[in-house]
C-alpha cells in the first residue's frame, strides 16, 4: 500500500483546511487508516482514525469536535477537514495504515505511511 498525503498550507488560527490522503495498492476492509501529527522537538501524535469498512472512527481529545475524518473507498482516499484550528495543530500530518481489525493508536503499530504535508497555523 503506498499512501499519498497532501492538502496541508498556512492558515490563521480560527481558520479549516482539508488533508487528502491517497492510497494506491490493494487495501482491505478491516485496514485501519489514521492520521498522526509531529510538531518540532515532539513525538509523533495520534489524531484520529477510521475504519476502511464500516467507518468507524476514533479521534484524539484534543481534536474531538474540531476535526473529522472521513473516507471514500471508490476513490480510495482518506480526509481530515480541520476546523477552528490553533497554533498548537502546526505541525507535519501524516496518513498511515494499520493491517488489523482493531484501532491502534500507537504509531509503532503502523505498517505504511505517507511522506507528510505541513500545517502551519498562525496566531
Amino acid at each position: 500500500v503506498q499512501l499519498q498525503a497532501y492538502g496541508g498550507g498556512l492558515v490563521q488560527a480560527g481558520g479549516s483546511l482539508r488533508l487528502s490522503c491517497a492510497a494506491s495498492g490493494r487495501t482491505f476492509n478491516y485496514y485501519t487508516m489514521s492520521w498522526f501529527r509531529q510538531a518540532p522537538g515532539k513525538e509523533r501524535e495520534f489524531v484520529a482514525a477510521i475504519k476502511w469498512g464500516g467507518g468507524r472512527t476514533v479521534y484524539a481529545d484534543s481534536v474531538k469536535g474540531r476535526f473529522t475524518i472521513s473516507k471514500d473507498n471508490a476513490k480510495n482516499a482518506v480526509y481530515l477537514q480541520m476546523n477552528s484550528l490553533k497554533p498548537e495543530d502546526t505541525a507535519i500530518y501524516y496518513c498511515a495504515a494499520d493491517r488489523t481489525t482493531i484501532i491502534r493508536t500507537t504509531h509503532s503499530a503502523y505498517d505504511y505511511w505517507g511522506q507528510g504535508t505541513q500545517v502551519t497555523v498562525s496566531s
